[in-house]
């Protein structure tokens, strides 16, 4: 099948199934080289779109639409087109601007909800900003200014798209024509904005419940099969053509809901699998995202809503992306189109929060770094406890085949202060370590367990409170601090390690 695409006034054409595909999806773990001694991989492993998107690692979500201006969180996609009617023009270089004074990466922007309203001018409905209720909104293109905004600013940047539609006559009337004449079309116009787009986001709401407008049939609907229905390998790979790096999130099947959107992923976390948790033992490599809410009411913005503290933030943080999940956490805009002042000095609060604990690295000025083990050198690798100090996330320490376990020790001239210990596994090579322990002495002699019960999998990232809570900003005082890997799937490979 093929769509003509109209964007900007001109027209492309995609073929869904378009050869470029063949070449996305050559592993990260190509590139293996039996000269270096390098291990093999653990599988499964994640593509190269995928470890670019979990690099990511915390990033912004901007829920704004027409709830926005109607008091909701879920509209039933029969609201007029002129109660969309900002009261200036929506300004997506302030969002990320604000976002990024907290450490964000990026963001992904709301461009249409399962209202069915559409915050760019679309072919495929007219259920959309060129019918806004005033000139701000007519004027409204979020997709094309948020992909503007966060390239001027050095920031990745994606698409939050509903497959589900409460505005569209064709959603769920038991034939193929919302995905063809909408949905399909939707994505495609999208990806136009940008094919340095990270992600995009698909809500996995299917009906149910929800009475909606359909074109005027005001009723429930539902499907059956969200991966059918909408045709997601078509779409995945369609997209693909496109926006080589875009991970698509949800019913894309790339990345998978971490379970709860509180903003909390479990202290064992797999990158495969599902919940907070994840699976050993499944076969798919698919790391957790948390969405979570960065104020006190809804997703979309409503009056006398607050910020939530900067510590409360700043311990979702250390609960997400401090245990192998990516966090994307939600400030709504406002009416004006722009993010109220409070999240704006909430935001400037947590990034000092972030920048004064985490960014101090022990490590680098500890008098010694000792393995009790350490792979043997290849033709032009070696795999040294100093690799995991050089800030080069491409070289990492290893062990040798079948060596499981190994301990990491740091000694320091004198006493320190110690909050929190980061690691990061080399996951090119697939996730490994199984459980690990962390222990603190003054001595050298004498060793006292940290954060006993909490320390199985490393992942990605992982990031330990010494002091046993993430609640709290405690120390430890150690002159020595050891690292046991007590299990791992395959040698175990960490190509960072940090003190803060």
């Amino acid at each position: 099948m093929t769509y003509f695409v109209s964007v900007n006034n001109s027209t492309i054409t995609v073929d869904c199934y378009d050869s470029r595909v063949d070449d996305i999806f050559v592993p990260v773990t190509d590139a293996y080289n039996s000269a270096d001694n390098e291990p093999a991989p653990v599988h499964p492993v994640p593509s190269q779109r995928q470890l670019l998107w979990q690099e990511t690692e915390f990033y912004a979500f901007f829920h704004f639409g027409m709830n926005t201006f109607t008091n909701s969180e879920w509209g039933n996609g029969g609201e007029a087109e002129s109660q969309f009617a900002p009261k200036k023009l929506p300004n997506p270089k302030q969002w990320l601007t604000a976002v990024k004074a907290a450490g964000m990466k990026g963001g992904i922007a709301v461009v249409k909800h399962h209202d069915g309203f559409c915050l760019w001018p679309t072919a495929t409905t007219t259920h959309s900003v060129v019918n806004a209720g005033n000139e701000n909104g007519r004027n409204t293109n979020i997709p094309e200014a948020f992909a503007s905004a966060a390239r001027e600013l050095g920031m990745k940047y994606g698409f939050y798209v509903s497959p589900w539609d409460l505005n569209s006559k064709y959603w769920g009337d038991g034939t193929s024509d919302y995905v063809n004449k909408v949905f399909l079309p939707q994505c495609l116009e999208l990806a136009q904005y940008g094919s340095d787009q990270f992600e995009m986001w698909f809500d996995g709401a299917t009906g149910g419940d929800h009475a909606g407008y359909y074109g005027g049939a005001n009723k429930t609907r539902t499907i059956p099969n969200a991966a059918t229905y909408y045709d997601i390998p078509n779409l995945r790979d369609t997209v693909h053509a496109i926006a080589p790096n875009c991970v698509m999130w949800g019913v894309g099947d790339e990345a998978r809901w971490i379970g709860n959107e509180a903003g909390w992923a479990g202290e064992t976390n797999w990158s495969m699998g599902s919940g907070e948790s994840g699976n050993m033992n499944a076969w798919k490599w698919k790391a957790g995202e948390s969405d979570a809410k960065a104020t006190d009411k809804g997703w979309f913005w409503h009056s006398g809503e607050s910020p939530k503290t900067a510590n409360t933030l700043f311990k979702i943080y250390l609960e997400t992306v401090g245990r192998n999940a990516t966090l994307i956490l939600n400030f709504p805009p406002d009416q004006n189109g722009e993010l109220p002042s409070a999240d704006v000095t909430v935001l400037q609060q947590l990034g000092t929060l972030i920048n004064n604990r985490l960014t101090n690295d022990k490590a680098k000025t500890a008098k010694s770094i000792t393995a009790s083990t350490t792979r043997t050198a290849g033709a032009s690798r070696n795999y040294s406890i100093d690799n995991v100090t050089d800030d080069n996330k491409d070289t990492y320490w290893a062990t040798d085949d079948n060596t499981l376990s190994a301990s990491i020790t740091l000694e320091w001239d004198e006493e320190q202060s110690l909050y929190y210990v980061m690691l990061m596994e080399y996951i090119k090579l697939g996730q490994r370590v199984k459980s690990f322990t962390i222990e603190t002495s003054l001595d050298g002699d004498t060793w006292t367990k940290r954060a006993s019960g909490s320390t199985t999998t490393i992942g990605y990232k992982r990031i330990v409170p010494l002091g046993g809570s993430t609640s709290s900003y405690t120390a430890v005082k150690a002159k020595y601090l050891r690292i046991t890997i007590n299990d791992a799937r395959g040698c175990p490979t960490l190509h960072t390690l940090s003190v803060f």
